[in-house]
């Protein structure tokens, strides 16, 4: 499978962004951007303020989802935005999140949609009260179904057979796949989609991400009884930094992947501890939910006219790491 360079993991993106910001910038200057009267307002929206709630099913502690926020963040300064974040990863408490952005009379709704059928009855209520929801990260097989305007993230499963073509590719005969929140659509789908693409033998092992020490004792004590796991499928960052001490704690010879990224993941990478990362560019997907809420708000625009934008998969791994590790460091990838 070819890697794509440095272009590749930012393509999609960049094109999403550049068209956002271009419908920020234009005007009846003849394309030229508005400069405020004082200059103080330079680089933020001339549009009535607004407020958005993100609800997200966050872990706490899973470095992902600051890269969300920090992106979610960078689009409501630019868009005049107040953005009010929350989260819970248990689904009822997450649906209740939802309620009470729609009894607070918000003006957008950005959520995530890791367990649909618990969510959805929030969700309609948003809709019924005229406030515009759109979804990111998870809920790819429902969002449309549930009334959501727009979409943005990857096709879950589609990245699970990237992966496992690339480990087929890598010479993998038997992969442990970890799913580290039972129940979550997209986990289930990545995995499923490992077992669909990969030439050889899939396990799936269910663990706790709220408790990341039984995390490592259950993955050691797989790898233990079974010398033949040759590779190791983390679907988070510190799920894979966690199983890289598992591997060494069972003195197995499995090869570390993953999806997703933090700085300490990219660190992983460049000393070789973990083999390769697909990234799904977690900064993006909350930088284009508020920005698409603001384009619909003030323009009634719809990034990729109702069909969902992708912004992954793509590969990392030690021949395009440097093109990474830098925005890794700085916390936007």
């Amino acid at each position: 499978m070819r890697v794509r360079q440095r272009r590749g993991p930012i393509a999609v993106g960049a094109i999403c962004a550049v068209a956002a910001l271009t419908v920020a910038a234009c005007s009846s200057t003849g394309g030229a951007p508005r400069s405020s009267d004082d200059g103080s307002n330079a680089g933020v929206a001339n549009t009535p303020s607004a407020t958005i709630a993100m609800i997200t099913h966050e872990v706490p502690g899973d470095t992902f989802w600051d890269l969300v926020r920090k992106g979610a963040e960078a689009a409501a300064a630019k868009d005049n935005i107040e953005l009010r974040y929350s989260a819970d990863p248990e689904a009822p408490n997450q649906a209740n999140l939802v309620q009470s952005a729609i009894d607070s009379k918000v003006d957008g709704i950005a959520v995530t949609l890791a367990k649909p059928d618990a969510m959805a009855p929030a969700v309609e209520v948003a809709t019924a009260a005229g406030i515009p929801v759109v979804a990111f990260n998870s809920g790819y097989e429902s969002w449309k179904d549930m009334g959501v305007q727009q979409y943005f993230g990857q096709d879950e499963t589609i990245a699970g057979e990237a992966a496992g073509a690339r480990l087929t590719d890598d010479g993998a005969r038997k992969t442990l796949c970890i799913i580290q929140e039972q129940g979550a659509v997209a986990l289930e789908a990545r995995c499923a989609g490992v077992t669909q693409g990969f030439g050889g033998t899939t396990e799936i092992l269910n663990v706790n991400s709220k408790d990341m020490p039984s995390v490592e004792s259950t993955i050691t004590a797989k790898l233990q009884q079974d010398p033949t796991i040759d590779h190791v499928i983390a679907l988070a960052a510190p799920i894979a930094l966690t199983a890289v001490q598992s591997k060494n704690n069972a003195g197995s010879d499995a090869t570390i992947v993953t999806f997703d990224t933090n700085a300490a993941l990219v660190d992983a990478i460049e000393s070789g501890d973990v083999a390769w990362a697909i990234d799904q560019q977690p900064y993006l997907q909350g930088y284009l939910a508020v920005d698409s809420l603001w384009l619909y708000l003030n323009n009634g625009n719809t990034i990729g006219g109702g069909t969902p934008v992708l912004t992954g998969p793509a590969f990392i791994d030690s021949t395009n790491i440097d093109a990474v590790a830098e925005y890794a460091r700085n916390g936007t990838r």
